[in-house]
């Protein structure tokens, strides 16, 4: 497996900051398309331009991550057609994927990443944590009452379920024709009983049972996650008891395309975001199983904390590569003896 990074990229000063702190492999981003010209979707060159971009300086283009189906909240997304279900546009936005899977194929980029979200990435505030930092913290007893629906209206689990059906039965086919790996992120995080402005997050139900779900329905080795360890351990009521024995289940699939690694203290429904090194889910532990699984493909740091002193979160981004090639090392020397 490979130290990775999902960080944007325009410079060539960028990737060689990321090669420094032991960055090997990049979660990349070709050009958005030029939607007000007409066109959803890369072509084949502006996706080998990217691969090119990063070989040229030292980092190989292992995934791409779509212009569409992003973690943005539904209200504020711009082509939100494909999670509200609405014919034909839907229709139109998922031949664009098909086209760029395609474009993929050809330019020698064997994955693309995306996300099946509704309601973006929910947090209700921060609190204080090591050396001033800012550490981002979710408790379902403070999210506000009586929030409206979002342009989404009510979408009960069998509602999303279909949606993300619909979507799967009509891309992984073509996935699995150009050989291109899809891997979807959880939603993150699970939402309380009942859901959340009408929404329920179906994909991160306690016990990580709906990511099996997800997985069964479609058979295609191409068709898989992009496996977020904060986000698995966020949808469980004990993730320091339960999330192990899942990371292993999960990745004896051979269908984890990517992996972020990050770290909470808490549970679900009560949890905050903390630096890698302090939380509650043994992160070699975590990296041991993957090797010994045979995971081969990157692993990232996601979500740090923020502090004033840190703009952009370089500072912590150093730390996050530096500690996850540490990982990788000590978990490496002890499976060779």
């Amino acid at each position: 497996m490979y130290v990775g990074t999902q960080r944007r990229a325009s410079t060539p000063a960028v990737l060689r900051e990321f090669t420094r702190h032991g960055v090997t492999h990049w979660v990349g981003y070709p050009p958005a398309p030029p939607l007000a010209e007409g066109r959803g979707y890369w072509l084949p060159s502006e996706v080998e331009q990217t691969r090119e971009f990063a070989e040229q300086n030292g980092v190989t283009l292992d995934m791409v991550a779509l212009p569409m189906l992003t973690s943005s909240h539904i209200d504020r997304d711009p082509r939100p057609a494909i999670m509200l279900a609405k014919s034909p546009e839907r229709d139109k936005d998922i031949d664009d994927i098909h086209r760029m899977i395609e474009a993929c194929a050809i330019a020698g980029v064997p994955a693309f990443k995306y996300n099946m979200s509704l309601l973006g990435v929910l947090r209700t505030g921060e609190v204080p944590g090591r050396g001033g930092s800012l550490y981002g913290q979710f408790r379902a007893a403070d999210l506000p009452k009586n929030e409206p629906l979002t342009r989404a209206g009510v979408v009960d689990a069998d509602a999303f379920w279909e949606r993300i059906d619909y979507f799967i039965q009509r891309v992984i086919p073509v996935a699995h024709h150009f050989k291109v790996r899809a891997a979807c992120h959880p939603q993150d995080p699970g939402t309380p009983p009942g859901g959340y402005r009408g929404i329920t997050n179906v994909l991160s139900v306690p016990g990580g049972k709906g990511l099996f779900t997800f997985l069964s329905l479609h058979k295609s080795p191409y068709h898989g996650l992009n496996l977020c360890v904060g986000t698995l351990a966020e949808m469980l009521w004990n993730p320091q008891r339960e999330i192990y024995d899942i990371v292993r289940r999960l990745a004896r699939t051979k269908r984890l395309f990517n992996i972020h690694l990050r770290n909470i203290k808490g549970r679900r429904d009560d949890f905050m975001e903390v630096w890698p090194d302090e939380g509650d889910i043994d992160h070699a532990r975590v990296i041991r199983i993957l090797a010994e699984e045979g995971y081969a493909y990157n692993v990232d740091p996601d979500h740090v904390p923020d502090h004033p002193d840190d703009p952009g979160g370089k500072q912590a981004y150093a730390h996050g590569y530096g500690y996850l090639r540490a990982l990788m090392q000590a978990v490496e020397s002890t499976l060779d003896r």
